[in-house]
């Protein structure tokens, strides 16, 4: 069975990404109801491995995400993330053009 390992930083999640250069990665915006502040949404990036998924949660912090510093967008419904700014991020952050992202809620 293949265990989950919780990354704290972004820097630590790049790093690993360089080293297994994964063929692809899975991200999901959550709703984060454990939240202690009204702020819901966060981002959860999984890098699945041969004997391990590495996972890395980012959470809010003003108008951006705390490490990744990717924009939170706003409109009359609230605050989102978009999905093209995380797939944009991804490949840019990790250097990979050809790294497959996917969105957990349509694989």
């Amino acid at each position: 069975m293949s265990e989950v390992v919780r990354l704290r930083k972004w820097k630590e999640f790049k790093r690993l990404a360089a080293e297994l250069k994964p063929a692809s990665i899975v991200y999901s915006i959550d709703q984060n109801g454990m939240s202690k502040t009204k702020e819901l949404t966060c981002l959860r990036v999984i890098l699945p491995a041969q004997n391990a998924y590495y996972v890395y949660l980012d959470f809010p912090k003003g108008n951006a995400l705390r490490d990744t510093a990717i924009p939170i967008r706003e409109n009359k419904y609230g605050r989102f993330l978009e999905d093209q700014d995380v797939i944009n991020f991804l490949k840019k952050e990790l250097g990979r053009e050809d790294l497959a992202v996917f969105s957990y809620w349509t694989t």
